[in-house]
This record gives C-alpha cells, sequence and structure tokens, in this order.
C-alpha cells in the first residue's frame, strides 16, 4: 500500500512542478499584457478627417441596460456619427425605449430587425441588419449593456486614422454584477491570457486574431472585404471570428485598453454566467474534439487541482518522505494560482483584492463550465440568449488551435 501511494505522490508531484512551471509563463504573460498593451488615448496623434462613424448596437432584452449605453452614446464629443440601434425580437420593453429615444435624439436611428434565417446566430443577424441602414465611413459596433466616455469616438477614430489601421478594439472594464462572476472572472481571464493577450494580436507575426464585442471600430470597406458579419453568421464567437478573419486577410488591427473609458458587464448574474463559460467551450470542441478535450484537463489542472492535492497531502495520516515532497510541491503550485489572481485582479480587472482570495472557488466554477460546455457541445445544440441553435454541420472558426 506505502510503494502504491509513493508511486501516485511522485507523480503527482511533477504533474505539480509542470504545473508551477506553466504558471511563471502565465504570470510573465499577465504582467507583460498590464505593462505592454498600448491604450486608446496614448498614441502618437495625426491630422485627419473626421468622416462618418456609424455606430451600429445591436438589442435583445436590454431593459435594464440600453438607457446608460444610449445615455453615454448621445453625449459623445465627436459631432459626425449616427448611432443605429437594432431591436432584435425583444420581448421586454427593450423596443419601445429605443423608439422613445429616437423620438428624443435625431442621432438615433431605430431598427427592427427582421425574423432571423435559418443558418444566422441572433446577435450576427442584428448586426447585420444594422449595417445594411449605415451610412457612415467608419462602422462602431458595441453592445447595449456598454457604457462608454463622452471622448471614446474621437479617440477612437483618431487612433484609428493617425496608425492608419484598419480595425482597433478596446479592452472595457468588466462591471461584475454577482459574488460567482466576481470570483470566476479572474480565473477565466488568467486563461485566456495563455493564448489571447493583446500583444499576440497586436504581433503580425502571430495567428491571435480577435475583437471585443463590446467595443471595436473598423472600416467599412475592411469590413465588407472580409465578408461582413454574414462571413460569421454561424459563429458563437462572433467578434472572435471577424476579428480573425481581419488578421488572416492581411489588414491592419490593434488592441488597445480602455478600461478606463469603456465599462462593459461579462455576465449578468448565475445563468449568464455559466452559460458564457459554455460558450467559450463549445466553439473550441465543434472545431477540434481532442484539443478541446485536453484544454479541459489542462485548465483543470491549472485552475484547480493543486488546492485538493494539497489537502490530500495533508490529511492523509500516513507520512513519508513522499508526501512531505508532494506537500511542498502542491503548496507552491497553489500559491502560484493565488498569485496569478491577485496580480490579474489589481493589474488588469480593477477588481478588490479579496476576491483573489477566492481563486480555488472560480477556477472550480470555470472547470465545472467548461464541462457543461463539452457535454453540450455533443449535442450540437446552443442555448443563448433564449434561444435554441443547431451547431450540426457549423464548424467553428473564433478561436484558432
Amino acid at each position: 500500500m506505502e510503494l502504491i501511494l509513493d508511486v501516485l505522490n511522485y507523480s503527482l508531484t511533477t504533474i505539480l512542478i509542470g504545473i508551477s512551471a506553466t504558471w511563471v509563463f502565465l504570470i510573465k504573460s499577465i504582467v507583460d499584457s498590464a505593462r505592454l498593451t498600448p491604450y486608446l488615448d496614448k498614441f502618437e496623434r495625426k491630422e485627419h478627417k473626421n468622416p462618418k462613424v456609424s455606430v451600429i448596437l445591436p438589442a435583445r432584452n436590454e431593459e435594464g441596460f440600453i438607457e446608460k449605453c444610449l445615455d453615454s452614446l448621445i453625449e459623445q464629443d465627436y459631432t459626425n456619427y449616427e448611432i443605429i440601434v437594432i431591436n432584435d425580437s425583444s420581448d421586454d420593453t427593450t423596443g419601445k425605449i429605443i423608439l422613445e429615444y429616437a423620438k428624443k435624439n435625431s442621432k438615433i436611428i431605430p431598427v427592427n430587425a427582421q425574423i432571423k434565417p435559418d443558418g444566422w446566430m441572433g446577435k450576427n443577424w442584428a448586426c447585420m441588419e444594422g449595417y445594411r441602414k449605415s451610412t457612415g465611413e467608419l462602422l462602431l459596433f458595441t453592445d447595449a449593456d456598454t457604457k462608454h466616455s463622452k471622448n471614446v469616438i474621437s479617440l477612437a477614430v483618431s487612433h484609428l486614422l493617425s496608425l492608419n489601421l484598419d480595425a482597433l478594439s478596446a479592452i472595457p472594464k468588466m462591471r461584475v454584477m454577482d459574488f460567482w462572476t466576481r470570483i470566476t472572472l479572474p480565473m477565466i481571464s488568467i486563461f485566456l491570457h495563455s493564448r489571447f493577450s493583446a500583444i499576440r494580436v497586436n504581433d503580425p507575426s502571430k495567428k491571435t486574431a480577435y475583437f471585443f464585442g463590446s467595443f471595436f471600430i473598423i472600416k467599412q470597406k475592411t469590413y465588407e472585404a472580409v465578408g461582413m458579419h454574414e462571413g460569421v453568421k454561424h459563429e458563437i464567437i462572433e467578434d472572435g471570428a471577424l476579428g480573425k478573419k481581419v488578421k488572416e486577410s492581411g489588414y491592419k488591427m490593434k488592441i488597445v485598453r480602455g478600461d478606463h473609458l469603456i465599462e462593459a458587464v461579462w455576465a449578468r448574474d448565475k445563468s449568464t454566467l455559466w452559460n458564457a463559460l459554455k460558450r467559450l467551450m463549445i466553439p473550441l470542441y465543434l472545431q477540434s474534439e481532442k484539443i478541446a478535450i485536453g484544454s479541459f484537463f489542462a485548465v483543470l489542472f491549472l485552475l484547480f487541482m493543486p488546492f485538493p492535492i494539497l489537502a490530500y497531502s495533508i490529511l492523509v495520516p500516513i507520512k513519508t518522505i513522499s508526501f512531505s515532497i508532494l506537500f511542498v510541491a502542491s503548496f507552491a503550485a497553489s500559491i502560484m494560482v493565488y498569485l496569478g489572481a491577485i496580480i490579474e485582479v489589481k493589474k488588469l480587472l480593477q477588481l478588490r483584492l479579496i476576491d483573489a482570495f477566492f481563486a480555488p472557488l472560480g477556477g472550480l466554477v470555470v472547470v465545472l463550465g467548461f464541462l457543461s460546455g463539452l457535454i453540450h457541445a455533443k449535442s450540437s445544440t446552443v442555448h443563448w440568449r433564449g434561444r435554441k441553435y443547431s451547431m450540426k454541420d457549423h464548424v467553428q472558426n473564433s478561436i484558432s488551435v
């Protein structure tokens, strides 16, 4: 029995050493992202025209958020713009709110999206409906639960044109509204840093590319050239897929930090949090089952397993050298998880330090959400924003693997 435990302990120790080494890489990536990602309002300004901007704002059942979003858009200091607000078959008062705002402000153009055709995701179709009504040379896509500083359009246009970019996306500050999102967001953000940091997107030699759906501005000609939202109509993570198309087509794109100027909501409650986690894993599974399952186990061991292994090394009454070594290895790996969470919370997410204390629980929620995503992906059916989608025969290209 003791021999079996020794073999188990040394095997776990080897895994934990690998986990700690990976965490060194992750923490470096977090620190580099905080230090090296450029800001939306820090760039070398050059003289340029003020082209018309069409703000495209899809909204489905957003009665609790859309008024603050529209207020922030109406108050922009940029003069040459229109706000196209698409009511995407809402069954609450969203449509009524949009019409009331349109009566008061001529910049707002209300659109009722037609019935979504088969093969389209709802938001993708709404964005396409909004685009058809647009008249601007630049298109700014945003979400109904996003709030903007009054100079954000001016900064985005100036940044885009001064640097001769084709597309620009800004990282918002994530507003958290419940305990579970607060403790989970740092852990999912750490996971995304492993491959999807802004630094990789801004490096032309890397294939990594995506947009933040809460804020990205793109030249109309570029948008049309990459196929518009029609080209990503079946994508669950449409902003990721569209950003990927822009970079793969050779256009110049950039991601910047806008967390001091833009505020967005990632998940509103436990239910939307759970669906958001599943939504991250399902496209990966539909693209490659093996890599999706491998990613799940990588997240399981990186974000959660050091803690139960540490408890095991302490609570088992047998005291051998293998248990002592395992305790040291699991304690070190657990400290690395906490360190990553603390840096993420303070440097990038601007949350409370105490939120990092719940890292083990947050990691467990991420793991279980990803597991649920894998299970649902097998059925090829996705539920999102009150709609049911069949993903059969739809390969997802929003995440490079």
